[in-house]
């Protein structure tokens, strides 16, 4: 099922984003799956929607999943979101995810896009994973 992998690839990306020192020194903990109540900081990570494509065969399983990963920052400038853009791309590319379901194939940065959010900026990451089952499923 290709659902179950895209849980533990989210379980992952987080764990490796929140883990990580570069990110811990620009945001501390602020990574968010969903926003918490009340007033956000003023520069944050934000796991964003992502699609994901049965990528399944006789007998063995797969997915692609293509997920954003979005930084806002309450400065009107792009060089702070830049920053901690590049210091999540870096974080995905220091080594393999270890997923709890499945296994990760690969993991590829496609695009970013920046622009203008209200009075701050938004910038974001477009990444694509692919996972499959690490053994072959049963007919």
């Amino acid at each position: 099922m290709s659902l179950d992998m895209s849980v533990s690839l989210q379980r992952a990306v987080f764990a490796r984003l929140a883990g990580d020192a570069a990110l811990g020194a620009l945001v501390g903990g602020a990574i968010y799956d969903g926003l918490p109540a009340g007033p956000v900081p003023a520069l944050y990570i934000s796991l964003g929607p992502e699609e994901l494509r049965d990528s399944s065969g006789p007998g063995w399983g797969g997915a692609r999943i293509d997920f954003i990963i979005s930084i806002f920052a309450a400065e009107a400038g792009f060089l702070t979101a830049k920053e901690l853009a590049a210091a999540v791309q870096q974080a995905l590319a220091d080594g393999p995810l270890a997923l709890e379901a499945g296994r990760l194939v690969g993991l590829d940065f496609l695009r970013a896009s920046a622009r203008r959010n209200g009075g701050g900026r938004r910038i974001d990451l477009r990444f694509r994973a692919r996972v499959d089952y690490e053994q072959p499923l049963v007919e």
